[in-house]
C-alpha cells in the first residue's frame, strides 16, 4: 500500500497541467458519464411498459428494475479489464475509451424496437446494452478518481476528488431535470409512447462535449513518472489480487468503506425515487422533481466533506454516517410516506390490511420469467391484488386447508379458492374479489394516487436532504481514500474492483431486491433491512480494520 515516506526516485519531469481543467474536465465527464446511466432507473417504470410487457405489472417493474442492475452487475468485470489497461497503458486513454462505449450504449435505446415490435429481442438487446455500459463504467471512475488524486498537492486530495462525486450527483440532476421537463411540456400519453426516448437520444450530443474536453488532457504526472522510471506494473491483476499484503486492504476498502457508502448513497437518490412512486404513489414528475431538488441543495455537501476530511480524516467522517444510517433509516422512511402521501399512511394507522393464509399455500410474489399468473391459490390471489396495488400489509398463519381471506380493518373479504374451477368462472371469481377488495379499500381511505395538494413537498424534501447529507458524507471522502490505500503500480486495478463490487453489486441491487423483499413480505419498509444491514457491518469492519489514509503520500 502506499505509504508516508516512500516515492519513486524519477524527478518530477512533467510539465503540470492547469488544475482547473483537470478537475472540471475529469468531473465534466463523470456528469455525462453518470447522466447516461441513471436514466434507466428515472424511466424505469416506461422500460417496464415498452420492453417487459409480456408479464405481470409487479413483475415488469422489478425485471426493469434487474435491466437497470444488470449493468451494475458487470461493472467489477469492467474494473478488472479497464483497471489494468489503466495501470499498464495509462489513465487518460482509458477513460476516454470507456466513455466513448458508454456513450454509444445509451444513445442506442433511443432507437430500440420495444418488446410489441420485435418480441422478445427487444429486452434481450437492451439488457446487452446496459452490460456494455457496465463495462465501460467499471472503468470509468477509477480512472477519474486517480487522474484528479494524481494531480492534486498534497492536503487536498479529499477536496479535490470531491468533485467527482458532486458531478455524479449533477448528472442524476441534469437526467431528471431533463425527464420532468419533457413530462411538464408533453402529455403523458405521449412521453408513454415515444418522449422517454429523447433523454436517452440526447446524449449523444454530450458525449460529443465530454469526449472533445477529455481529449485536452495529458497524462497523469505519477503515472508519467513511473512509465519514465521503469516502475509500472507488468502483471497488475497478479499484484493487486494474487498477493496477500494488497489483497487484504481491497477486503477492507469493499467491506470496511465501500459496501456502506454504496447503500447509503443509493438510500439517497434513486432508492427513494422508487419508494416515492411505488410505494408513496407520488406521480413520476413530482417524484422526480423532489428528489432532483433536494440533491441540489445537497451538493456543496460532498465538497464540504471531501475538504473536512483532508483536515481530521477519512475513516471518522465515513464511519459516522454508516452508524447513524442504521438508527435513523427506518423513522425517516416512514416520515417520508406520511409526507408523501398523508391520507395512505393515515389509511395504514385507521385500518391496517392483513392477510389470513397458510404459509404452504402462498407463492414468493416475484416470477422473473413471467409465466406465473399468482391465481392458483386463494393466497397468491391475495397477496399478488395487494402486491401489485403498493398495499402495506401483515401476515398471519391460518390452519392448512383453509381459504385466505383478507382484513381491512374490521372488514374481512373472502379470498375465492380456485380449486375446482374451471378458468372462465376462476377469472371471474378473481375479479369479483378484486372488486370486493377495491371497494375495502376506497371506504377505508386508501388513495389510488397521491393528492398532489397534500404532498408536503418542503418536508419530503427536507427528509430527503437528510438522507442525502449521510450519501456526502461517505461519497465525499471515499475517492481520495480507495486512492491512498493503494500503490500507485497498481492504484487503477486495485481500487476499482472494491468499488465496483460495492457500487456494482452491493448497491446497484439494492433497489431490485429492496422491492422483491417488498412484494414478499407485504411489508413496505421490509426492504430497508438491506441497507440497515450492510451500513452495519461496513461501520464494525471500518473502525476496526480500516487504516486512515489522509497523511499518506500517494506517488509511492
Amino acid at each position: 500500500m502506499a505509504t508516508d515516506s516512500e516515492a519513486l526516485p524519477a524527478e518530477k519531469g512533467a510539465k503540470g497541467q492547469n488544475e482547473t481543467l483537470v478537475i472540471t474536465a475529469s468531473s465534466l465527464g463523470t456528469v455525462f458519464e453518470w447522466y447516461d446511466f441513471y436514466l434507466y432507473g428515472l424511466l424505469a417504470s416506461a422500460l417496464s411498459h415498452h420492453f417487459f410487457s409480456g408479464v405481470n405489472e409487479t413483475t415488469g417493474f422489478i425485471l426493469a428494475l434487474m435491466a437497470f442492475a444488470a449493468g451494475f452487475a458487470v461493472r467489477p468485470f469492467g474494473a478488472l479489464v479497464f483497471g489494468r489497461v489503466g495501470d499498464i497503458v495509462g489513465r487518460k486513454n482509458t477513460f476516454l475509451v470507456t466513455m466513448a462505449i458508454m456513450g454509444l450504449s445509451t444513445f442506442a435505446v433511443g432507437f430500440l424496437p420495444n418488446y410489441e415490435t420485435i418480441g422478445v429481442a427487444a429486452p434481450i438487446i437492451l439488457m446487452l446494452l446496459r452490460l456494455l455500459q457496465g463495462l465501460a463504467i467499471g472503468g470509468e471512475y477509477g480512472g477519474a478518481a486517480v487522474y484528479i488524486a494524481e494531480h492534486a498537492p498534497p492536503g487536498k486530495r479529499g477536496f479535490y476528488t470531491s468533485f467527482i462525486q458532486t458531478t455524479a450527483m449533477i448528472g442524476l440532476i441534469l437526467a431528471s431535470t431533463f425527464v420532468v421537463s419533457l413530462r411538464l411540456f408533453m402529455d403523458e400519453a405521449s412521453f408513454g409512447e415515444w418522449g422517454w426516448r429523447l433523454p436517452f437520444i440526447f446524449s449523444i450530443v454530450l458525449l460529443g462535449i465530454a469526449m472533445w474536453i477529455r481529449l485536452q488532457l495529458e497524462e497523469s504526472p505519477v503515472f508519467q513518472r513511473m512509465k519514465e522510471a521503469g516502475a509500472t506494473s507488468k502483471a497488475p491483476l497478479k499484484e493487486a489480487f494474487g498477493e496477500w499484503k494488497n489483497l487484504k486492504i481491497v477486503l477492507i476498502a469493499l467491506f470496511g468503506a465501500v459496501a456502506g457508502q454504496a447503500v447509503i448513497g443509493f438510500a439517497a437518490h434513486l432508492y427513494p425515487l422508487f419508494y416515492l412512486e411505488r410505494i408513496a404513489r407520488v406521480d413520476g414528475a413530482t417524484a422526480n422533481f423532489l428528489v432532483a431538488a433536494a440533491l441540489t441543495i445537497i451538493i456543496p455537501s460532498f465538497v464540504f466533506f471531501g475538504w473536512l476530511s483532508d483536515r481530521i480524516g477519512r475513516k471518522p467522517i465515513m464511519m459516522t454516517a454508516c452508524v447513524v444510517a442504521v438508527f435513523v433509516y427506518f423513522p425517516l422512511y416512514k416520515a417520508l410516506v406520511v409526507a408523501a402521501n398523508p391520507a395512505m399512511a393515515a389509511a395504514v394507522e385507521r385500518a391496517p390490511v392483513t392477510v389470513f393464509a397458510h404459509a404452504g399455500e402462498c407463492s414468493f410474489q416475484f416470477d422473473p420469467i413471467g409465466k406465473n399468473s399468482f391465481d392458483t391459490t386463494s393466497c397468491d390471489i391475495a397477496k399478488s391484488y395487494l402486491a401489485k396495488n403498493g398495499i402495506n400489509y401483515a401476515n398471519i398463519v391460518a390452519s392448512a386447508g383453509t381459504a385466505a381471506s383478507v382484513r381491512v380493518g374490521e372488514r374481512v373479504i373472502a379470498v375465492p379458492d380456485p380449486a375446482g374451477l374451471d378458468k372462465e368462472a376462476g377469472a371471474a371469481a378473481v375479479a369479483a374479489f378484486g372488486a370486493a377488495a377495491k371497494a375495502a379499500l376506497d371506504d377505508a381511505g386508501y388513495p389510488d394516487r397521491a393528492d398532489p395538494a397534500r404532498v408536503d413537498k418542503p418536508k419530503v424534501i427536507l427528509i430527503l436532504c437528510a438522507f442525502g447529507v449521510l450519501a456526502t458524507m461517505v461519497y465525499g471522502p471515499l475517492a481520495a481514500l480507495l486512492v491512498e490505500l493503494f500503490p500507485a503500480r497498481i492504484r487503477y486495478t486495485s481500487l476499482s474492483l472494491p468499488y465496483h463490487i460495492g457500487n456494482g453489486w452491493i448497491g446497484g441491487f439494492m433497489p431490485t431486491i429492496g422491492f422483491a423483499m417488498v412484494a414478499a413480505t407485504g411489508n413496505i419498509y421490509q426492504g430497508l433491512w438491506y441497507a440497515v444491514t450492510i451500513a452495519a457491518i461496513t461501520a464494525v469492519v471500518g473502525i476496526f480494520f480500516l487504516p486512515e489514509t489522509y497523511r499518506r503520500d500517494i506517488e509511492a
